[in-house]
């Protein structure tokens, strides 16, 4: 108790109540650790419990991803368990109700399961094709896309075909991984670390954490993006770019590093397609292809090391990677037969000659003086700040190496860079920079995660005929893959695409997730085909994932000149209501990260890190709300009726 002077008077003031004292002396406390997924970053986190319910969320201080550190976003997962909107019971659209409106009656998961076996069942023994399932940004694709190809259809997709797939698919298609959960920069070595078009909800905790101790070590942090917030606050320098132009400014900047003769030539030589010889007969059937010899084939998917160097010691054509062989990276030659063929590094060079700093600025709004500046910096860096580490290793040829040598220049992208029409391209253009300044896959530079780096293209396959889909079947492919050439891409004999999105076709070859923000609207159409039951997992297609949200809602809910749904049932599985739920047909109530078991695994989603593969899992902290039920037990329910 306190007295306090009141003019003449005393008075004697005592606290509500003791502030170190525990408000329900009697309660129950625990303490559950478990994972976040307020986003993809997957930290470990602290659930802190009071008689059974989430009081606060903390991070882990022994996970080893995010060392206890937590954002705001995986703080607030207690509000996504306790929102207003949660679905807590199966829903269906009330006779007579209006698609969009909203008005649904209770049913039991038995009448539920009864619901879709029966109409899924006819599908199924019909045409499969005509179910179409597309995830959100579910961290469980390994199982539904066995579910999807055990039914037998083609049409499934997860999200990322409208967030960073093109990053991904760029990258893995020229360097064999990618950013993110494949790989990325390696700051604990790293002397020079240059982000581009990062957000600070992509690797959010993590690389904050990298960030701060590189910066607290001496290194010096470049961040170009259009504008100056986040990482880019706190960078060293902050280069200011216009919007969807950092295709130019890499372009540029390899043109620099190759007029200034600061590229890594003996890494290019030896783990590059550098000096492989290119077919440039424009009347033969191989033209611009590499030239190939005759080699024993390898087991697997791998591309078979049977190209072309030209050697400068012995001045002719020899296989690669030949004993005492040193290939020109420029020069034009013929072979005995009189092709002619230029080195692959020579091709670039002829590629990037018109793409001037000068020409760069116009685009990017950069200055000249500065394109030159960042080049010249990262190619110095790269050659003369060499880090080595006394590890012995063997490389792909054979070759024994006493130690490990990495050049320190590390980079970062993500969907800012990636989300553009000329995404694919840009991220293959950074990807030839990193290769250039020597910088994949070593201490210092780029470094892949396990599962990766994979074979590029990677192995998996989709069908390449619509004799893959037949009644009562498992689909004969994958439902996603990576076409490596036409004979690869799923279409009719007529050309026309064999999936509702139109994915692995002659319109979208290499959209290796999918095109999930194209079903509704092909559906809709009819284009290429009907379809008859649309299951959406975990994705709000009716708002934010349409990019033409009015007009897809209007088609959720069109009808036919018969007065018929065009597009005939749509279920939606969600943890909460949303502007799609409103147009479906059945809800199926999802759980929260909070309530199910997950597994981040190497067959789905790795969380690896560096120097070893990693999965992880995620426990339940709370029971189920309501009646509802994991999407894995759904999906294993249903096929099992099935």
């Amino acid at each position: 108790m306190k007295t306090r002077n009141f003019g003449d008077s005393q008075s004697t003031i005592s606290p509500l109540h003791d502030p170190l004292a525990s408000p329900m002396p009697d309660a129950k406390y625990e303490v559950r650790n478990t994972t976040c997924y307020m986003c993809a970053c997957r930290c470990g986190i602290r659930v802190h419990l009071r008689n059974g319910e989430v009081r606060y969320i903390d991070g882990n201080p022994e996970h080893p991803l995010n060392g206890g550190v937590i954002c705001a976003k995986g703080s607030s997962g207690i509000m996504k368990q306790y929102s207003p909107a949660r679905l807590t019971k199966p829903l269906r659209r009330k006779p007579g109700a209006e698609r969009g409106a909203g008005e649904f009656e209770e049913i039991s998961w038995e009448e539920t399961f009864s619901i879709l076996a029966e109409r899924l069942g006819k599908i199924r023994a019909t045409d499969p094709k005509k179910f179409a399932l597309f995830t959100g940004r579910d961290q469980m694709q390994a199982l539904t896309g066995l579910f999807a190809r055990q039914f037998g259809t083609p049409n499934y997709a997860a999200h990322g075909g409208f967030c960073s797939v093109n990053k991904a698919a760029g990258l893995i298609y020229t360097i064999g991984g990618s950013f993110w959960e494949f790989g990325g920069p390696d700051l604990e070595r790293a002397k020079l670390f240059v982000m581009i078009d990062t957000a600070e909800d992509h690797h959010s905790n993590p690389l904050k954490i990298a960030i701060s101790k590189f910066k607290r070590e001496g290194g010096r942090f470049i961040s170009i993006n259009p504008v100056r917030t986040g990482y880019s606050a706190i960078a060293d320098e902050w280069v200011g770019i216009r919007p969807g132009t950092d295709g130019a400014l890499l372009l540029a900047i390899i043109h620099e590093i190759i007029a200034l003769g600061l590229y890594d030539r003996d890494f290019l030589v030896r783990y590059t397609n550098s000096g492989q010889l290119v077919n440039l007969d424009d009347q033969h059937d191989e033209f611009g292809m590499f030239v190939r010899t005759e080699v024993p084939e390898e087991e697997g998917c791998y591309d078979p090391q049977n190209k072309l160097w030209w050697d400068r010691n012995s001045d002719k054509p020899v296989v690669t990677h030949t004993e005492g062989a040193d290939p020109f990276l420029f020069g034009e030659f013929k072979l005995p037969d009189g092709t002619p063929v230029k080195p692959a590094f020579q091709l670039l060079q002829e590629r990037v000659k018109d793409y001037t700093p000068e020409w760069a600025s116009q685009i990017t709004g950069i200055p000249v003086e500065t394109i030159r500046r960042l080049a010249y910096e990262m190619g110095i860096t790269a050659r003369d700040e060499t880090i080595e580490l006394p590890i012995a290793w063997t490389d792909s040829w054979g070759k024994e190496h006493d130690s490990v040598t990495g050049n320190p220049v590390a980079f970062h992208a993500m969907r800012g860079l990636a989300a553009h029409s000329n995404g694919f391209q840009t991220i293959r253009a950074l990807s030839i920079l990193m290769t250039l300044l020597g910088t994949i896959d070593r201490p210092g530079g780029f470094r892949h995660k396990a599962p990766f780096p994979r074979p590029i293209p990677p192995c998996a396959r989709t069908p390449n005929t619509p004799l893959a889909v037949k009644p009562n079947t498992p689909l004969d492919g994958m439902p996603l893959g990576w076409p490596s050439d036409p004979d690869d891409l799923f279409v009719n004999t007529d050309g026309s695409p064999v999936r509702i999105d139109k994915a692995f076709s002659w319109e979208y070859p290499l959209s290796v997730h999918g095109l999930m923000h194209n079903v509704i609207t092909n559906a809709w159409r009819g284009d290429p085909y009907p379809i008859d039951t649309l299951l959406i997992f975990m994705a709000n297609m009716g708002w934010n994932s349409t990019m033409n949200t009015v007009e897809v809602r209007k088609m959720l809910g069109d009808k036919d000149e018969n007065g018929e749904h065009k597009i005939p049932f749509i279920v939606v599985c969600d943890a909460f209501h949303s502007e799609t739920t409103a147009f479906a047909d059945l809800i199926l109530p999802d759980t929260t990260y909070l309530e199910r078991h997950d597994v981040m695994s190497m067959l789905d989603r790795p969380i690896s890190e560096f120097d070893g593969p990693v999965d992880a899992v995620r426990i339940p902290v709370l029971p189920p709300t309501g009646e509802c039920k994991p999407f894995q037990e759904m999906l294993i329910e249903l096929g099992t009726r099935l």
